[in-house]
């Protein structure tokens, strides 16, 4: 009789018990963060919610931090990618409507609070930094670079400047609530910032 030979485990996903496991801890994240703050969510309430132990939790995820960010990333920053789009100054524009949209909502009130907890824990600034904010800056930073070497947007414009004058102002209302974020006010900062920067 032949021998029947198991198939490979595919690569660069946790076996079958291990991603249920994954996707439950995240789902209870995401659950627990409607109904209370970063500050107020513990790795126990995490861990009882999804019916795991503590040290699961922490063979993936070495900090609270970590743990929401991993949320984000997986369950809500993918809906903020824009489309392809034709010109830097659509894609930065559609950027900024979709910004507005999740700032508006659930998104918006994790990331004020994550901000919020980092004053006070520089590893929570850190992890927001490294795994959030830096990598989609530099997207935006490097559509601006590469616009300006097709002779589309001034060689003298600085992209990272760009970058602080638009969606620093987001982050500035979000977090001060000086003004409301609507999209009139996302179209006009792009307007005005396409005045002020030769765009």
């Amino acid at each position: 009789m032949e021998k029947k030979t198991r198939p490979p485990s595919p690569l660069g996903r946790p076996r079958s018990s291990s991603a249920g496991s994954h996707d439950v801890i995240l789902t209870a994240v995401y659950d627990l963060l409607q109904e209370m703050s970063v500050r107020e969510l513990t790795m126990e309430k995490v861990a009882k919610r999804a019916g795991v132990g503590k040290p699961t939790l922490y063979r993936w995820w070495k900090t609270k931090a970590a743990l929401v960010i991993a949320m984000f990333n997986e369950r809500i920053v993918p809906e903020l990618e824009a489309p392809q789009a034709t010109t830097v100054e659509d894609a930065i524009r559609q950027k900024v409507e979709r910004l507005i949209a999740a700032f508006n909502g659930f998104f918006g009130k994790v990331v004020a609070e994550l901000v919020a907890e980092g004053q006070s824990d520089p590893n929570v600034l850190n992890e927001l930094n490294e795994h959030y904010v830096k990598p989609r800056r530099a997207g935006t930073v490097n559509d601006i670079i590469e616009a300006q070497r097709q002779g589309l947007v001034p060689a003298h414009i600085d992209p990272e400047l760009v970058v602080d004058a638009i969606f620093g102002a987001l982050y500035f209302n979000l977090l001060l609530k000086i003004r409301p974020l609507t999209p009139d006010y996302g179209d006009s900062l792009v307007q005005n910032c396409k005045k002020l920067l030769d765009l």
